[in-house]
């Protein structure tokens, strides 16, 4: 872990706002489906932390141009882009123009740093924690890559460490540890740009898997560590909790639609019944009467009168062995990552590949980890066809925007919430031109 000195300066101090008010937007740009929701934050905490919220427009649209997180095809998801925005926009009676993006693209990679500052004797204020969290994330940022989030883990005071909250004390000394995600800026860039076409701008980039963990995850989970996995459509991201705090995120390419590929390939059938045999049919357990029961498979490229009839263990055995690899490859991340104890016992699955039957029980063999499936929680105003795992993203992102966004705003003016530096400038550019 780095640890740099930031110098002496004292502030007077003033207090943090508990939530925001108004109109937020959340915009979650997945490989499967890209999500829109619009809600209404009133002042205030719930007792689980969260502000409250009222969902007052939902849109969701078939995601086009988007492949593993990241824009391929710019027109292409432009307007999947524009569709689940008007559909949201029409629902709510409101135009947005400021959104909280949540991706998990771009290549997303985690580090801890720590910062010291001389308070010479002062009360730490907000703006003591500003420079902290500024400083890391402005001199640790490898060439090529911006930086996504800058998270304080603990505090220390005088060299007294396990501080959760260090302002108001007096002290000489202020240290801490902060969890650093940064992304590609070629791809950063990609999707500013494709967000300026339409008309819209980055508030807040939210990674993916840590928007689903605000989402899914209890307190006493986030305290004692648990290990988010969000099954996309085109990717698999990680988020590991422990302490109350993010510590560690990561994405693997590996998703959904590959297991939809398989199933193509194997049964040389569409991809569009293939996605719906997986749908209606998949497990990845066998059952005594999978041989008996026969499944209909059209043929790729045949007319419409070339109907195959396989067993359902063939399709069984064809999605079993996708899922192990991909639940193998989380688990060799998390030894790779030496996060040991604090990615915990359990393990929260969320995303709409983790609705399949049989992949909680899988990812606990696997994994050798206690597993359930996480749901977002209920929000008014949120109807129940997307209060699934598949919507924990979303939901997330409008938990983020009406907590821990306005916190972050009010702690680190500086870039911490928006869009990275060199995206922001992107963005203003194709503003201005667009």
């Amino acid at each position: 872990m780095n640890m740099v000195s930031l110098g002496s300066r004292s502030f007077q101090g003033r207090p943090v706002t508990a939530g925001r008010s108004g109109t937020i937007a959340a915009l979650d740009v997945g490989s499967s489906k890209i999500s829109c929701f619009i809600a209404k934050i009133e002042p205030g905490r719930l007792a689980n932390g969260h502000a409250p919220v009222r969902v007052i427009g939902i849109g969701h649209q078939v995601s086009r141009g988007i492949r593993a997180g990241a824009v391929v095809d710019m027109d292409a998801a432009e307007e999947a882009i524009r569709v689940a925005v008007d559909a949201a926009e029409r629902m709510a009676g409101v135009t947005i123009r400021d959104v909280v993006v949540g991706f998990s693209g771009a290549e997303p990679k985690s580090q801890t740093v720590g910062v010291r500052a001389s308070i010479t004797g002062g009360e730490v204020s907000d703006q003591d924690v500003s420079r902290l969290i500024h400083h890391a994330q402005t001199n640790f940022q490898p060439e090529g890559r911006d930086v996504m989030h800058a998270i304080p883990t603990n505090y220390s005071v005088d060299g007294s460490r396990g501080v959760r909250d260090p302002r108001g004390m007096v002290c000489e000394t202020l240290a801490a540890r902060l969890h650093v995600v940064d992304a590609s800026v070629g791809t950063l860039r990609n999707l500013a740009a494709c967000f300026a076409r339409c008309d819209l701008e980055i508030e807040s980039l939210v990674a993916a898997s840590f928007a689903s963990g605000l989402a899914t995850l209890v307190d006493d989970e986030r305290e004692l560590g648990v290990t988010v996995v969000d099954m996309g459509g085109g990717t698999t991201s990680l988020a590991v909790f422990a302490d109350g705090h993010l510590q560690h995120t990561d994405v693997i390419p590996v998703g959904g639609h590959h297991v939809t590929n398989d199933v193509a390939r194997g049964l040389s059938t569409t991809i569009a019944h293939a996605e719906r045999m997986k749908t209606l049919h998949g497990s990845t357990g066998a059952a005594p009467e999978d041989d008996r029961e026969l499944l209909p498979v059209p043929l790729v490229g045949e007319d419409d009168h070339a109907i195959a009839k396989v067993p359902r263990s063939m399709l069984v055995g064809i999605i079993r062995p996708r899922l192990e690899e991909t639940f193998e490859l989380v688990r060799a991340r998390l030894e790779d990552a030496g996060l040991g104890r604090l990615a915990g016992r359990r393990v929260v699955l969320t995303g709409g590949a983790s609705q399949l039957i049989g992949v909680r029980e899988l990812a606990a063999h696997v994994l050798d980890k206690q597993v359930r499936l996480g749901r977002p929680p209920v929000l008014r105003g949120l109807p129940d066809s997307v209060a699934g795992p598949a919507f924990a993203g979303p939901v997330g992102l409008l938990i983020w925007a009406a907590t821990e966004g306005q916190i972050a705003r009010d702690l680190a003016p500086v870039g911490h919430a928006g869009p990275p530096g060199p995206v922001r400038r992107l963005f203003t550019w194709l503003r201005e031109r667009l």
